[in-house]
């Protein structure tokens, strides 16, 4: 799949030291792409929008992205974070923010890339539970997919176009690819 915008180039992407933990540098970088290419369609103008008033509002579901990110990876993976205090982007805007988001990835990257397999599959407190730290990760993931799915439900609502994620959408295709949205598209081996 081809994204007319990257964050975090391929070329970018650290080896992990661990073959069989490739997946979670390459799975965190391609997140980090499609969470950055959702919040650049947002204006600055958008932060106070929500989809109902007991939604959050795109501000809110970008500053706890970022902050529950560092809380995440610094507190649950133990990875080395900055200081909560120093995550938030001053002034808030979108470029700031996404901008934010590229710099603590591409850090978190080569931490991620560094760990062993013994690290990923030790346990860790998690909240109220004890869990492996690579079922922690995964954990991050569908989060941060969590979000983005919320604003991308909220570009649909201000009228915008949604970008790809994982294939096309109603407003990006391309030739070559394959949605299954038939009974007979499933069946394919």
């Amino acid at each position: 799949m081809r994204y007319s915008y990257q964050a975090i180039r391929e070329e970018q992407v650290p080896q992990a030291v661990e073959a069989a933990f490739q997946h979670v540098v390459d799975t965190y970088a391609s997140e980090t792409n499609k969470l950055i290419s959702v919040w650049r369609c947002f204006s600055d103008q958008d932060f106070g929008f929500r989809a109902h008033p007991k939604s959050s509002t795109v501000e809110e579901i970008i500053r706890h992205e970022l902050l529950s990110g560092r809380r995440f990876f610094g507190e649950f993976l133990s990875g080395p974070e900055p200081d909560g205090s120093a995550v938030l982007p001053v002034p808030m805007t979108v470029e700031s923010c996404c901008e934010r988001m590229r710099m603590l990835a591409r850090r978190r990257l080569s931490v991620l890339a560094s760990r062993s397999e013994e690290w990923w599959l030790e346990e860790e407190a998690f909240f109220d539970v004890t869990r492996q730290r690579i079922w922690i990760f995964w954990r991050r993931i569908l989060h941060t997919a969590h979000h983005r799915t919320q604003l991308a439900m909220y570009l649909r609502l201000l009228g915008r176009d949604v970008p790809p994620i994982y294939g096309p959408t109603a407003d990006v295709r391309w030739e070559g690819a394959d949605p299954t949205h038939t009974v007979e598209a499933s069946e394919r081996k």
